[in-house]
């Protein structure tokens, strides 16, 4: 399936040409009009739009809140509209690209599609904000989230080569939890901490963040896995660099294991909203 967004600028292709050809990123000038736009966006965002929106839609806290507060509110505002973005794009790239669907394991390993690039290159416009927007506001974000940023860059970076694409669409379904994440963060900021809205939110943001994450992104990473070992396996004409399969497959493993530790600290966290006082008062006297 084509890329269906339009063709990138004669102008823009020769002027990444040779970065692309330097790093072994074949596709990347194919989609970097689609990661520049993505970027400017998703800064134009939380320069203009989230101060201005979140003005009008929480006039009582908005404006009270910290510096550093409202730097991770419009963080918020900003993963909002990307993760409803890609999560929107990505399930209609896997239903709609019938090229995708018949894959072999050596296509899924080594195989491109314009449409699956044109999710990376959005994605991939995402991350480079994100890593931007971790520098600049270090101190706020901190190091955990600058290395997280980094890591998710190079990954769908690695992607241009093109490597697993196949993959790289499957999670980015991860994001799918990351709404309810946002609007847990969000009710607690504005006072509606053990709300019911807050309940049925944290039960959604328990639910999607299993199901997208730990079993669904379970299930990708060990056909993931599976694949590539087949490619180490049986080289041919496109041999996998060991350096390639072992970051790739130390970035997934340990972005799983993180999966399942944050999943464990979000239940203790939305259990705790709704503990009764005296359980807690109990718990502290223990």
């Amino acid at each position: 399936m084509r890329d269906p967004f339009f063709r990138p600028p004669a102008l823009l292709v020769k002027a990444v040409q040779p970065l692309a050809q330097s790093l072994a990123l074949k596709t990347l000038p194919l989609h970097v009009h689609e990661i520049l736009p993505a970027f400017c966006i998703y800064e134009f965002i939380n320069r203009m739009v989230s101060p201005y929106v979140s003005a009008r839609l929480a006039p009582k806290t908005y404006p009270q809140l910290s510096r550093k507060t409202k730097i991770n509110w419009n963080v918020h505002f900003v993963s909002m509209v990307q993760s409803c973005f890609i999560n929107t794009l990505a399930l209609w790239v896997i239903y709609a690209d019938k090229e995708r669907m018949q894959m072999s394991w050596k296509e899924r390993v080594w195989g491109y599609t314009g449409a699956g690039g044109m999710v990376q290159g959005f994605a991939a416009g995402y991350f480079a904000w994100d890593l931007f927007a971790s520098v600049q506001d270090i101190d706020v974000h901190g190091p955990g989230a600058l290395a997280h940023a980094a890591s998710a860059l190079a990954v769908s970076m690695m992607g241009f080569r093109p490597f697993v694409n196949y993959y790289g669409l499957n999670l980015i379904l991860y994001e799918l939890s990351t709404p309810f994440l946002n609007i847990h963060w969000w009710l607690d900021k504005t006072g509606m901490t053990g709300s019911t809205l807050q309940l049925v939110n944290g039960i959604a943001l328990l639910t999607t963040f299993g199901c997208s994450r730990l079993i669904w992104g379970t299930y990708q990473n060990y056909r993931m896995y599976t694949d590539i070992w087949r490619a180490v396996q049986n080289p041919g004409e496109l041999p996998v660099p060991s350096w390639l399969a072992i970051a790739y497959l130390a970035s997934t493993t340990a972005l799983s294991g993180l999966n399942f530790y944050w999943f464990g600290k979000m239940v203790q966290a939305v259990a705790k909203r709704f503990e009764k006082p005296n359980a807690t008062q109990a718990k502290k006297k223990k």
